[in-house]
């Protein structure tokens, strides 16, 4: 295996830098990538998170991973990068200084914008190696997601996968252009893509949910033996695979409130919220169009009309397991 111009034997444990480019003030920006290979063969493991660099809950779950070491594996390798968009991050933003989407300019290119390059330098050092990949996202602006699992459906393992990772929601999601998972996923390797909760915000319930998914994955590709390991979140007794489904939009501006719990089932014709104008003049209710799970709500107060309140599934089927 070699990454970054390093030969990782077996046995080894080490960090390198992915040097992505400099600021205009020259200071060298650098992606660290954590590799750990344990003696024994296996197969490799990518734990990633920060591809949008606001994106931070999936941050904390890959640094907790390691913190508490449960990426050094007995077999196989891990490979964590806890902050992919090291630009966004610093900035607190979801794109490149060039004002790219990362997640939009796979394969990339040696001599294309910013963004393009470092996708270029991400698909020929780090994507060769890797046999499986779990990518942690959040929810972008107020979009806060129920922690899911997000697949193209098409895939007979990745579902697996996707059932083993324990997310309530596995939600068949059609491959964006250019987006890793596409990339990946087109040269072979199998991704499960984790959405929950929303950008610049930490959610301990969505932390563990991540935690666990990951954990569980480890164990199933048999790269670590965690079956003493006590849970970090409860498990589901049932999965609920999302085939399709609509956003809730908005038909008035105004302020916006609900008391739905993300995750619950509501009726067809049930009152989802209500949208108000700020002087008292009217209040016109937000009601569910059909029958299903909300698994997606835009915490924002304030919506114009058209802005996508709530997430609903219109077609599930429960997985027992």
């Amino acid at each position: 295996m070699k990454i970054l111009g390093h030969n990782i034997k077996p046995g080894i444990s080490i960090q390198l830098n992915m040097a992505v480019a400099r600021l205009h003030t020259r200071t060298r920006i650098e992606v660290p990538v954590i590799i750990e290979r344990a003696k024994e063969p296996g197969p490799c493991l990518l734990l990633m998170a920060g591809i949008h660099g606001n994106e931070v809950n999936g941050i904390e779950i890959v640094r907790k991973i390691i913190s508490k070491g449960y990426h050094i594996p007995q077999k196989g390798t891990i490979i964590c990068i806890p902050v992919l968009n090291i630009f966004g991050f610093l900035n607190q933003q979801r794109e490149f200084p060039d004002g790219r989407d990362l997640n939009r300019m796979f394969p990339g290119s040696a001599n294309g914008s910013l963004a393009s390059r470092f996708a270029h330098i991400f698909m020929t050092e780090i994507l060769p190696n890797i046999d499986y990949c779990i990518d942690f996202h959040t929810g972008g602006e107020q979009r806060f997601n129920f922690s899911q699992i997000r697949i193209a459906g098409d895939d007979d393992e990745t579902y697996q996968l996707a059932k083993v990772f324990g997310a309530k929601f596995i939600v068949k999601a059609k491959q964006r252009e250019k987006t890793f998972r596409d990339i990946a996923s087109k040269n072979g390797k199998k991704v499960l893509l984790f959405e929950g909760g929303k950008s610049l915000y930490l959610d301990k319930n969505v932390t563990n949910a991540g935690i666990q998914g990951a954990i569980n994955i480890i164990h199933h590709l048999g790269l670590n033996d965690f079956s003493q390991l006590p849970r970090f979140y409860p498990a589901n007794e049932e999965l609920i695979d999302v085939e399709s489904s609509i956003w809730i939009r908005a038909k008035y501006s105004g302020m916006f409130r609900s008391n739905i719990r993300i995750g619950s089932f509501v009726k067809r014709g049930e009152v989802l919220g209500t949208i108000t104008d700020p002087f008292g003049d009217f209040e016109k209710e937000v009601k569910a169009p059909n029958s299903g799970y909300i698994f997606c709500r835009d915490h924002s107060p304030i919506v114009n009309q058209g802005t996508a309140l709530l997430h609903l599934t219109t077609n599930v089927k429960t997985v027992r397991v």
